[in-house]
């Protein structure tokens, strides 16, 4: 045995159940706020439907609606995690705080970017009183708790030898849920330190992705943030097809490199004011 793994074990060995026993299942608390997200995405969507004011040129039901499957899928992924995790592990006290913490930064955000919406006006990147930018320090201390949230249930996965992963997956896991949190980071500080998601002035009215709302006049941060956000998902895929066709074990540390390559080079082109996709 390498030094490497030497080292990798004696962290697990250290580590054991992580926590002290709750009797609580994380898995459970965090299926219950994927219902609760799906809940709040049919409900959005109606007022989508049927509520056609806007903020700018979009919709004002969009930014939540986009939100609320946004956290659907965290929690659905989460709670997939978190259900093959040893019972020791599932019921550990950090994990139930990473849950607990998740649920109140789910809440608050949802409930305050809703409203936004209903008053026709913009819950980020909105500076039009103390008591709006506030909120939006508010919502980044929520995104970071929902950060926090993912690396202990990626770190749970990668140590708990109990947990009911495949090699592929146990690796996908660990190296998904890293890149997001780091990506993740990184191009959410821009964009708070940007004020804004434009590299440039884009004009009222001008060509942009359907649906999505992209720019395609000028830079756009937010599909890096997409994909900094969704490595969590794309590299435990990664890996669950490395051990269903029997790949080596580096195919999936070079889908990790080429998926953060990707990332950087879409976060690149866009600070230097390109839109992904030219109108």
């Amino acid at each position: 045995m390498s030094r490497i793994q030497q080292g990798i074990e004696g962290i697990r060995m250290a580590a054991g159940p992580i926590g002290l026993s709750t009797g609580q299942d994380t898995a459970s608390w965090f299926w219950r706020m994927t219902v609760a997200a799906v809940g709040m995405t049919v409900l959005i969507f109606g007022m989508l439907v049927l509520d056609d004011r806007r903020i700018g040129a979009e919709a004002i039901w969009l930014k939540p609606f986009k939100f609320a499957v946004s956290f659907a899928l965290l929690f659905a992924t989460l709670a997939l995690v978190t259900e093959r995790l040893s019972q020791p592990v599932r019921t550990g006290l950090v994990l139930l705080l990473a849950a607990a913490g998740s649920a109140a930064a789910f809440a608050f955000e949802m409930a305050y970017i809703a409203a936004q919406a209903a008053r026709q006006e913009a819950s980020h990147f909105n500076g039009s009183s103390a008591f709006h930018e506030m909120m939006y320090g508010l919502m980044g201390l929520g995104a970071t708790i929902l950060m926090v949230a993912i690396a202990v249930v990626g770190i749970a996965g990668w140590l708990d030898r109990g947990a009911r992963f495949a090699p592929g997956l146990r690796l996908g896991l660990g190296l998904g849920f890293g890149l997001t949190v780091v990506l993740t980071s990184w191009v959410a500080g821009e964009l708070a330190g940007n004020d804004g998601r434009y590299i440039g002035v884009p004009t009222e009215g001008g060509p942009r992705v359907p649906v999505l709302g992209r720019s395609m006049e000028v830079g756009d941060l937010r599909p890096a943030h997409f994909l900094a956000l969704h490595a969590m998902q794309v590299l435990p895929v990664a890996g669950i097809l490395v051990d269903r066709f029997a790949l080596p074990a580096r195919t999936t540390w070079i889908v990790a490199v080429l998926y953060a390559i990707l990332t950087v080079l879409v976060f690149l082109q866009a600070l230097q004011g390109v839109p992904l996709i030219s109108a």
